[in-house]
């Protein structure tokens, strides 16, 4: 099931990536009431376009992070640190030397790693709460195995 929610996640990486114009063309005025919204709702005025297309870049790879790292062996779990910049790289120069509407930036990179990262990091931290509780229930079932025998 993990490998399937995966695979559809990076298909829709994919799809919003690799279309052929951004998907935000065509959205300005859209965009401009979203964060006239935003701003009237205390979120700070330097808080603009750029800085909400950043966010955007790393919320969309925060689940990919989390999904790699919990479909790899608890030992292998560094590996998605690799893939995930790896894949945001590719898509980044794929952009760069096919799609002539799209824009390939470090940024991009940098905002996509931060997401894996951030995703990497909640799956680590659940893995190690689920192997701490699971240590405490052998524990006590053990106890209880020999304090009744």
């Amino acid at each position: 099931m993990g490998a399937l929610l995966l695979a559809a996640y990076v298909l829709l990486v994919l799809a919003a990536t690799m279309w052929p114009t951004p998907l935000d063309q065509g959205y300005a005025a859209s965009i401009d009431k979203l964060l006239a919204v935003l701003h009237r709702n205390g979120v700070p005025e330097w808080f603009g376009y750029h800085k909400l297309e950043f966010s955007a870049n790393v919320l969309m790879f925060v689940p990919l992070g989390f999904l790699v790292t919990m479909l790899l062996p608890t030992w292998g779990w560094w590996l998605a640190l690799l893939l995930c910049p790896a894949l945001s790289v590719a898509i980044e120069f794929t952009q760069a030397s096919i799609l002539t509407a799209r824009f390939a930036t470090v940024t991009d990179v940098v905002a996509n790693s931060i997401g894996a990262l951030l995703g990497i990091a909640v799956a680590v931290a659940l893995r190690a709460i689920i192997f701490h509780r699971d240590e405490k229930l052998i524990a006590r079932a053990i106890w209880q195995y020999r304090a009744g025998t």
